[in-house]
């Protein structure tokens, strides 16, 4: 098998010519922020990187001794930098996510996902809102709450608020069209406001409760309904009781699976990682609200020599490229300015 230059023994000639070009461009670097790309003979972009001051941040690369292996190879390899410079950081940012994520450079860190986080949506362009499913971009008028891990956690989460508040889940066009209830209201899941099973004003009071549950996760709503179905029983309306009763289990099954006792986490994202054998696995658990709404698992594809911390970093700025970050993230390792 071939052997690299590094591996012949031309470490330092190799490295060498990199750390020329990557001073020469330095003559003409500003101090300003931007992004950087290297690229090798063939013209392949080897690696992307943004910085808030990019001669200083160019500057390190120009020291092969305080780099890791794997840069002193991307140093070795770069015949020619390409330099775009940005009003402020933040644009830097996001260009350096975009470049990566269409050119897949060698020498980065890459998130392999492009799926959406799902929600709940509970609509507000409706007389009579549905609580629904919901991925992408959030444009319609409404109430929005997540992100779930998976489409598995929303649909459990949203079978039991259908029980727990008996909200509408089908189409306007189903709903305009019903003459009789359907099989949902029969099984205790909607109150059939299709059919004016209920007025509009005890309709919304419902939404209103599913909004407040969904929002702080407390157990206001329980409570209150505990003290509705008390009053049913003292009145001897045992069936409206036993109704209520049944919207008060689904709501304590929601509880079961979601709740946390994490003293002053409400909006969260957990991130953990890691590595073994020079491959990396990245948790993200989400909580909001007070509420562990899932985890998901990614395994980001990256040279094996990339430290943890690194990985960590990369994935972060990618992550949260398409999606607004909580409150709060909370890290396995501490990561590097980037």
């Amino acid at each position: 098998m071939r052997k690299t230059a590094l591996e012949d023994g031309g470490v330092q000639s190799v490295l060498g010519r990199g750390v020329k070009v990557i001073r020469d461009c330095l003559k003409t670097l500003p101090g300003a922020p931007g992004v950087y790309r290297m690229l090798n003979g063939r013209g392949d972009v080897l690696y992307v990187g943004k910085a808030g001051r990019l001669n200083r941040r160019v500057a390190a690369y120009t020291i092969p001794s305080k780099l890791p292996i794997r840069l002193q190879r991307m140093v070795a390899e770069t015949e020619s930098m390409e330099i775009v410079t940005t009003h402020t950081e933040v644009e830097a940012l996001l260009l350096e996510s975009n470049l990566i994520k269409k050119m897949r450079p060698r020498y980065n860190v890459l998130l392999r996902d492009d799926k959406t986080f799902p929600h709940i949506l509970i609509t507000s362009d409706q007389d009579y809102p549905q609580v629904i499913k919901h991925r992408g971009a959030q444009k319609r008028p409404g109430h929005y709450f997540g992100p779930f891990a998976s489409a598995g956690a929303v649909n459990r989460t949203l079978s039991a608020l259908q029980r727990a508040f008996l909200l509408r889940n089908c189409t306007d066009s189903v709903f305009n069209n019903r003459r009789r209830p359907c099989l949902q209201y029969h099984i205790k899941r909607c109150s059939a406001p299709c059919v004016n099973r209920i007025s509009l004003r005890d309709y919304q009071g419902l939404v209103d409760e599913a909004r407040e549950f969904l929002a702080d996760g407390s157990r206001a709503i329980q409570d209150k309904l505990v003290e509705q179905m008390q009053h049913e029983s003292d009145n001897l309306k045992f069936e409206a009781a036993a109704r209520i009763r049944d919207r008060i289990h689904a709501l304590t099954q929601v509880q079961a699976h979601q709740d946390i006792n994490l003293e002053s986490v409400e909006d969260a994202d957990v991130i953990a990682l890691h590595q073994d054998r020079g491959q990396s696995c990245v948790q993200v658990f989400f909580f909001r609200g007070g509420r562990n709404y899932g985890n998901r698992a990614y395994f980001p594809s990256h040279d094996r020599h990339h430290e943890p911390a690194d990985v960590l970093a990369a994935f972060i700025g990618q992550f949260y490229d398409d999606k607004p970050p909580p409150r709060t993230i909370l890290l396995s390792h501490d990561i590097p300015e980037r």
